[in-house]
């Protein structure tokens, strides 16, 4: 996520760490770096212009120049003005309307609507305890309402639909069907168009009039750049949306339209989309986004991941098991099973502080754990339990069964010896407590893999 403005931002910054001192000419040098930086994010002419002047009279104040170490001091405010562009503060979905809520979803076709409303039907759901009614009002699109459907059984949320190509009716039936059955949420899938034209604006008008929706969601896919922050004008002003979606932000490296759209319409980004299943919807936090566009991880966000996966009885079953070093394969197994849960690679890669620099242009594929996972499959429960069964008859039937070679199995049992001689050593540390397991090694990540690192 936003690598290429990471990268470029980074450049800017190192030619101040370094230095004992600032002034007017290095500060007015780097500043000139970060604006051809978030031009070339296809960030807004206008937001990067303030932004780079904020930068600039702030940096040029006393307190820095002062400093003890200016170029640390420098990054803050670069960091703090990220912050104040992306939102200042994170800012919550408003469920507080009368029962039921109406959440309106809109935006152009192919932004990712209807998968955003799958998402958010979950996560109303599980994380909010509510009880969400689904309304397929995109009729136009071909199979719009049935990929709705098949979203909606993975979730076992009910979707509204009619047999005729009447958006209004859909979704006027949808709110009074919710309230006959007691559903405490409405979310309405409306239908998009390739470019904003009047017919789709009236359309999307009169339902937000007739629902008398509680809230209205702008989807936008990040990847179009000023086109999605034009959009998103043309929207508000004709609907005065309450917040914003960012999707496929998992694909966007230049981050120009999360940048810009919130000072434009001034509206919060309430939600980012980061891959097509179901549990990729995270809500936004200015200040995470903005660590880790300089390169200095989110922390909480890996922590709350984890957490999701990991109960505190897991939790201290597990560091039992390290501290009495009988850790083996079948939990080695569950383990990455967890991890895999967590969300992209990629993506908890940058969450950890100067793990996306360091793995710079490095993609890891999310199918790395698949060679890992059939092989541990292939073994017996025994010799799972104790890899010192594993004799070279043992490997071989375990590689011809997993389709590996017997050199991938025995890199498998090596990387596991070595994850286990790194978990008893820093459990004599006292450094292991209830944290996570080590991170299993991933294919071309080096001898260690990336246990060290997620340690």
């Amino acid at each position: 996520m936003f690598e290429d403005l990471s990268s470029k931002l980074d450049r800017a910054l190192q030619s101040l760490k370094g230095e004992g001192r600032i002034n007017e000419l290095n500060v007015a040098e780097t500043v000139r770096e970060i604006r051809r930086a978030l031009l070339d994010a296809d960030v807004n002419f206008d937001v990067a212009k303030s932004f780079t002047q904020n930068v600039q009279e702030k940096a040029l104040g006393q307190d820095v120049l002062t400093s003890v170490n200016p170029g640390q001091q420098f990054t803050k405010i670069v960091f703090d003005e990220l912050v104040f562009t992306l939102g200042e503060e994170h800012k919550e979905l408003d469920l507080s309307g009368k029962s039921p809520v109406v959440i309106l979803v809109a935006g152009l076709q192919g932004s990712g609507k209807t998968t955003f409303s799958g998402k958010l039907a979950r996560h109303l759901k599980k994380d909010k305890g509510r009880k969400p009614l689904l309304v397929a009002a995109d009729v136009y699109r071909p199979a719009a309402v049935d990929q709705l459907k098949t979203l909606a059984s993975q979730i076992d949320v009910p979707v509204h639909s009619v047999d005729v190509q009447d958006a209004r009716r859909a979704a006027k039936e949808g709110v009074e069907v919710a309230k006959s059955l007691g559903y405490d949420t409405v979310i309405i899938d409306t239908a998009g168009r390739m470019h904003v034209d009047e017919v789709l604006m009236e359309e999307v008008s009169d339902i937000h009039r007739q629902v008398n929706a509680s809230q209205t969601l702008f989807v936008v896919d990040s990847m179009t750049g000023q086109d999605a922050v034009n959009t998103a004008k043309q929207f508000h002003d004709t609907l005065d949306f309450d917040g914003v979606v960012m999707t496929k932000m998992d694909g966007d490296t230049r981050g120009g339209a999360a940048l810009s759209i919130r000072t434009v319409v001034n509206k919060p980004i309430l939600f980012l989309s980061d891959g097509e299943k179901l549990d990729a919807l995270t809500p936004f936090f200015p200040d995470r986004l903005a660590k880790r566009i300089l390169g200095m991880g989110d922390v909480v966000s890996f922590v709350e991941r984890a957490q999701q996966q990991y109960d505190e009885k897991q939790a201290r079953a597990l560091s039992k098991k390290i501290k009495s070093d009988s850790f083996d394969l079948n939990d080695f197994l569950e383990q990455i099973q967890k991890i895999k849960k967590m969300g992209n690679l990629n993506e908890l890669v940058g969450m950890i502080p100067g793990a996306g620099k360091a793995l710079a242009g490095q993609e890891i594929d999310d199918s790395a754990f698949k060679k890992t996972e059939s092989i541990i499959q292939s073994m017996t429960f025994a010799e799972r339990a104790n890899p010192d069964l594993l004799n070279a008859g043992r490997r071989k039937r375990i590689a011809a069964g997993s389709g590996n070679s017997v050199k991938d199995v025995n890199d498998l049992v090596k990387q596991f010896e070595q994850m286990k001689k790194m978990m008893k050593s820093m459990n004599k540390l006292g450094g292991m407590g209830r944290g996570l397991p080590g991170m299993p090694g991933l294919p071309g990540m080096g001898k260690q893999g990336l246990p060290n690192m997620f340690q």
